[in-house]
């Protein structure tokens, strides 16, 4: 069962984005990102993700704001459970989405990109 308090904190963020929440969720939504579904302050386990995609990879991606080592510590641990669930995790920072959302949405796009698999046969040169 989900835990009411998380999805209703979750439901609170949504309605109050930081400016770079709200900056990379235009550039999301609606599929505009190789037409990936991308939803925003997601409840996955016990944490919030800021972004999550499951079709057609298991993506999120996280806004990292000025962290001290307390905030590094959860990160990490987030970041290893997601990673068990069999997430990608993408990690940036404000100042990336602010300055850099271009080549945020292109790191993005090639992690939903699934890897082109090897066609030449074993052992031949090509």
């Amino acid at each position: 069962m989900r835990d009411q308090n998380l999805l209703k904190h979750a439901k609170s963020m949504r309605r109050a984005p930081t400016e770079p929440e709200q900056r990379l969720w235009l550039a999301l939504r609606a599929g505009r990102l190789t037409g990936a579904k991308f939803r925003r302050q997601v409840v996955i386990g016990p944490y919030i993700a800021d972004f999550a995609c499951r079709l057609p990879s298991q993506l999120v991606i996280e806004i990292d704001g000025n962290t001290h080592a307390d905030q590094a510590a959860y990160d990490q641990a987030r970041t290893q459970y997601l990673e068990a669930q069999g997430y990608c995790v993408l990690r940036f920072t404000n100042a990336d989405i602010m300055t850099n959302l271009e080549g945020v949405l292109q790191a993005s796009t090639q992690a939903l990109t699934p890897p082109l698999p090897n066609l030449s046969p074993e052992g031949e040169r090509g």
